[in-house]
């Protein structure tokens, strides 16, 4: 769905400047491996390039972390990358709901991202402060 994409080593990318404009950006999945050179600074490929431009620009910048369980180093660059206005949004799902299925889980850990990028959808299903076997 794409309109543009480009290679992984093409770091004189146009989304790797800080002159091409963008609302936020969303790395989804985030492995520890690039959450870490985020973190550190260390940008030698597109993604962790165009994160650190994301970060210097002072846009939003969602990393949608995908492995755990956590050690202390990973956490501290998930507190690293929270100074630095981040926003470690590993895909949890919420429960809460009684998802009936795998797609159920994933659309909910979809649906966090595009509230946290201001772009609620409207069909969201959300707490509304009641059990289910409650109502």
């Amino acid at each position: 769905m794409a309109d543009v994409n480009y290679p992984q080593e093409d770091i004189g990318a146009r989304l790797a400047s800080g002159s091409f404009v963008t609302h936020a950006m969303v790395v989804a999945p985030c492995s520890i491996h690039s959450m870490s050179a985020i973190a550190h600074g260390i940008t030698d490929n597109l993604i962790t390039r165009a994160a650190d431009v994301t970060l210097k620009e002072r846009r939003r910048l969602i990393l949608m972390v995908r492995e755990m369980p956590f050690h202390l180093g990973h956490l501290r660059s998930m507190v690293q990358l929270a100074e630095m206005g981040a926003i470690v949004a590993p895909p949890v799902p919420g429960f809460y709901n009684k998802p009936e299925t795998v797609m159920d889980i994933v659309d909910h850990c979809v649906d966090r991202v595009m509230d946290l990028l201001g772009l609620p959808a409207a069909d969201v299903r959300r707490w509304d402060g009641t059990r289910k076997d409650e109502a």
